[in-house]
């Protein structure tokens, strides 16, 4: 009787120790430490493209088209590769919504799509500007939108992704992603969508901001993409102590990226930013990725790089005055992101961040942080070809070199 008691006393007070744990981790992200406000509970938009219902029942050519939302990457790659260029255009003018979000399909044809399933959302929002029937708010909110999808129409930008629903989401290339050598796809944190991704302000805390930056830092013959592709939280609070929207976002990363290797693009270095790390490590084992970099990370939901089981190459960083170092590193009770990929325990290659400042200046210019980002960006190598640095590269030796300096 007493040993039972002894071990009851003891559950007790490992349970004990566990709530304290959890209570401590609920009060960090509900009170902030940047002076967030508590976020607001976000539903995930998933499934697949608008316009699906009309491409499934299109027997135009006499074949089904390939599912959206089951067929593989591959498969809608080989069937695009089937079509001549006449039947390719045909079928991105009569279902752009789906086409332009359709990977695998040829990276120019989506961005024909997407450009006109952006001029038809800006001729729905022209004509809810003065309907009578709605509100002045809602007006407002048309007139927002209006010159929100004039900006992306503008010459030269290359949307590869774009859906309105929700608060948008979109993807968006810097660079020659059909003739670039080395890619590199950058996913966001939290507070980003169609409207914030592209922000002029605190912008390297943007996933354009980072995209441009690292391809000026990487060279021309590295092409980036800024991926806004699943629901952020927003704001501090349960969204983002929890892994309900990254588990909704995964699936999508993984898929974008084999996209992107099936239409014959390189294999991408990943770089993941905050909560975007919880996305990227629960996406790791399907993602089909050359170098998986995570900065500003709470966790990805794993005790060490074994348990992502990827075959890319891990980097983590974190520098000194980012307040995510606040955050505990637990999970519990669903509350957490787990251990810190930047421990040297994780096990993950070490990326210096000494001169990096606060939680979003990691690409900032002049930075150790970017430099190295450059560097692992630049050694991303194409299917087929040995990963082992015998090309003899400056980038790929300095990638090295950072790993092996930090470990």
């Amino acid at each position: 009787m007493r040993l039972r008691s002894w071990k009851a006393r003891g559950s007790w007070k490992n349970r004990g120790r566990r709530t304290l744990i959890a209570a401590a981790l609920t009060t960090t992200i509900a009170a902030g430490t940047t002076g967030w406000a508590v976020g607001n509970e976000q539903q995930p938009l998933t499934g697949p493209p608008p316009g699906t219902r009309a491409w499934r029942a299109d027997h135009t050519w006499g074949v089904r088209l390939p599912d959206p939302a089951t067929a593989a990457p591959a498969r809608v790659a080989a069937f695009f590769d089937s079509l001549s260029e006449a039947e390719q255009q045909r079928l991105a003018g009569r279902h752009p919504s789906v086409v332009g979000n359709l990977d695998g399909a040829p990276t120019a044809l989506r961005y024909e799509a997407n450009s006109l399933s952006l001029k038809a959302e800006r001729a729905r929002e022209q004509a809810r500007e003065s309907d009578p029937e709605l509100t002045s708010q809602d007006h407002e909110r048309a007139r927002s939108l209006v010159a929100r999808y004039e900006e992306l129409l503008a010459p030269g930008r290359q949307i590869l992704a774009f859906d309105p629903r929700g608060r948008g989401q979109v993807a968006e290339v810097y660079g020659d992603l059909a003739g670039a050598r080395h890619v590199s796809v950058v996913v966001p944190g939290s507070d980003i969508d169609l409207s914030t991704f592209d922000r002029s302000k605190d912008k390297y805390g943007t996933p354009a901001g980072m995209a441009r930056s690292l391809r000026a830092a990487a060279g021309k013959d590295t092409a980036v993409v800024a991926w806004v592709g699943y629901t952020t939280p927003v704001g501090l609070g349960p969204d983002a102590a929890t892994g309900r929207l990254a588990a909704a976002g995964a699936p999508r990363l993984a898929r974008f990226v084999q996209g992107l290797t099936a239409s014959g693009v390189p294999r991408p270095a990943v770089f993941c930013h905050s909560y975007g790390s919880v996305v990227c490590g629960l996406a790791a084992p399907r993602l089909t990725a050359s170098d998986l970099v995570v900065l500003g990370s709470p966790g990805m939901r794993a005790d060490s790089v074994a348990d992502l089981h990827t075959s890319a190459r891990v980097w983590a960083a974190k520098d000194d005055s980012d307040w995510i170092g606040d955050v505990p590193n637990v999970e519990l009770f669903g509350l957490g992101h787990g251990e810190d990929p930047a421990d040297p325990g994780f096990g993950a290659r070490r990326v210096p961040a000494e001169r990096a400042e606060g939680h979003t200046g990691y690409f900032a210019p002049g930075t150790d942080s970017l430099r190295a980002f450059a560097a692992i960006a630049a050694h991303t190598t194409s299917p087929g070809t040995p990963d082992d640095g015998t090309d003899g590269t400056t980038p790929a030796a300095e990638a090295r070199q950072v790993g092996e300096r930090q470990s």
